[in-house]
Parts: C-alpha cells; structure tokens; sequence
C-alpha cells in the first residue's frame, strides 16, 4: 500500500544537482503567473533524467532558473538550487555566466535562436574554446574535433559555412557542439527534437545518448512528449501546472503509471503497434494566475474525486523510486484501474522490451 511522504533526505554524494521547493512567477499585466509550484528533483551523476509535461507546465521555466536566464519579469520566489556546494538561486550573474559557459551547456529547442546567423559555424564553436584559453589554432583543431564528433561532415568546408547553409538536424547538432565545446559536466536539453522530423529527430536522440556516454554527463531532457524518452531516460518527472505529478524510473513510469495524468500522457503517446485511436487529453491547462484548488488536474480528470477539487493531494510512496500525487492512493480512495486501452499498450510495450533485451 502507498504511504504518505512527509520527510527531506539528506543529499547522497552521487547527486550532482539537487533542486529543493522551487517557485517561480513571472508578473505579466493579468496578474502574477504561479509557473513553478514547488519543483524538487534531483539529477544523479551519469545519468538522464526527463521532466515530461504540456505547454505550460513549468518545464522549460524549471531549466532555465537552473541555467539563471530567466525573463526580466520572472521572480524567483522560494527554493534552492545546489550545484558543486553553491546555490545557483544566489549567486551573481558574472559567477553564473562563468557556470554556464563551462560547467552547465544548454540545447535549446530552436538552433537558429542559438546561432548567430551571421557569424560563421566555426568561429561561434571557437568563441567558446578561446574562454577557456585555447589559442587560434589549437581552438580549431579542438572546434573540428567537436564538429566529427557530433555527426558534421566535411568538417574543414564547413566550418567556415553560416547557419542558413545547413539542415535543421545539423544546426541542432551545431547548437550540441557549442554547448559540448565549455566541456560541461551536465547537459540540459530543452525540447531538442521538437522542430525536427521524425528520422532526424531519433539521430539527434541517439546522439545525445552516445555523447552522454562516452562524456559520463548527467542530463536532464525535456519534453512534451513522452515517447521521446522511453529509450533514453533513466528517471521520468511527470509535471503539470507548475509542479511535479508523478516521478520514477523509466520503467515504473510507463510499465506502471499511477497518475491519471501520466495515463493520459501515455494514452496521447503515438503507438506504431495500434490501430486504436490515440486519446486526446480533454480540456485545457488551468489559468495559472489563478492556480485551482486541490488537484490543479481534477477539471480534466474523468477519475476525480470530490476531494481533488477541495485539497491538493500529497505525494505517495508506491516504491523507493516511485511517487505520485494522487488521491487515487490514498487507503480510503476508491479503486479505479487504468483505461483497458492503456493496459494493452503497456503489455506490448512490455514484450517489445523484453524482444530488445
């Protein structure tokens, strides 16, 4: 039976990044928009951890507090943020800069807001090298070096091209050099793939995994689409309205998902094995000026309770690894089994795992 969770464990040594009950809003001319709602996680060395959830949800604000380039509007209410025994939240901008250019890199979803389009490829990989103190030459053997290692070809021709002469799926793998070339220790990825097709997009994905690899970096990956991580993810946090619904390993997430919003999720998630229709998630994300009462997901949750909508639920325990917020776990609720549909999918994803392994 799940049990409540009320306690903060201590932080392990093999925690690279830890974020603690953080809360940001951004003040807009309707209000003040509650983004994060108390966001914690922790990012472990070596491994991929995926933050999963709709437009709005608070992912993306989530990232790039950690990277401190959030909107002038945006405040940073309450939490921590601790990295290498610092908290990003209070350190200075020169500091930050420094973190950012060397010890965090980002890849953001669009390359070409990343790039320079004027300013060539390879001059904007060794802009990077020359902080770190590589001299002209040394830089360019080091910034063609990162151009093969990302899947460029003709690396000395195209060096000295500009962004507008390359395809989606190499800009981005561009955007990944220049983030590789500060030699960071964690890589975020903020939506990546998105704007790519999909055979471009599965490239990208595997890159990100070998580079992840072979540079021992701890990742954090996010997306609106679940999918994208079944294969790539060690730890999955599901989020929704500013905060985190469910979190768990990759397996427990989509071989035994708790929250009915990540049962929708999967449910939405494309499936080349089924002729089923896939099923819309109903209703829209709430106006987070005016952040609901209770469980933020109840409007849309055709398994809501009448206290979903008058106490917001807290986090159960169903393993060491697995929480989630669901009044569907507490001892006295109801029991409501997962959509038929869903339980047929998670069955032939589980034998199509078993057929890889």
């Amino acid at each position: 039976m799940a049990n409540e969770v009320n306690s903060t464990e201590a932080m392990p040594d093999d925690v690279i990044l830890r974020v603690e009950d953080l809360r940001v809003s951004f003040r807009t001319y309707g209000g003040i928009v509650q983004a994060v709602r108390g966001v914690s996680f922790d990012l472990k060395r070596g491994e991929t951890v995926a933050i999963v959830g709709e437009s709005g949800s608070g992912k993306s604000v989530s990232t790039k507090t950690i990277m401190g380039i959030l909107a002038p509007n945006a405040m940073i209410d309450s939490g921590r943020i601790l990295y290498d025994g610092m908290d990003l939240t209070k350190i200075d901008e020169d500091h930050m800069h420094e973190i950012r250019g060397h010890r965090i890199g980002m890849v953001f979803q669009d390359p070409m807001s990343a790039l320079n389009p004027i300013m060539k490829v390879g001059k904007q990989i060794t802009e990077v090298l020359h902080k770190k103190g590589l001299h002209h030459e040394a830089a360019k053997r080091r910034a063609l070096e990162l151009m093969e290692a990302v899947g460029i070809p003709d690396v000395e021709r195209r060096f000295n091209q500009y962004p507008f002469q390359f395809s989606g799926g190499m800009r981005q793998r561009i955007v990944i050099a220049i983030a590789l070339a500060g030699d960071p220790e964690i890589l975020i990825c903020d939506e990546p793939t998105t704007a790519l097709d999909v055979t471009v997009q599965a490239k990208i994905l595997e890159l990100i995994n070998r580079i992840r690899e072979e540079r021992h970096l701890s990742v954090i990956f996010i997306t609106h689409d679940l999918g994208v991580v079944a294969n790539m993810a060690d730890r999955v946090n599901i989020m929704y309205a500013g905060r985190i619904v469910e979190t768990g390993t990759a397996e427990e997430i989509f071989f035994e998902p708790a929250h009915p919003y990540t049962w929708a999720l999967l449910s939405s998630m494309p499936d080349l094995q089924t002729k089923d229709r896939l099923m819309a998630i109903p209703g829209t994300p709430p106006n987070m000026i005016y952040p609901p009462t209770g469980d933020a997901f109840a409007p849309r949750n055709q398994y809501a309770l009448k206290i979903d909508t008058e106490k917001e639920p807290p986090f159960f325990r169903l393993s060491d690894t697995h929480l989630a917020a669901t009044w569907l776990l507490h001892p006295k609720a109801p029991k409501i089994e997962m959509p038929q549909q869903l339980q047929d999918r998670i069955k032939r994803m589980k034998e199509a795992a078993k057929n890889v392994q």
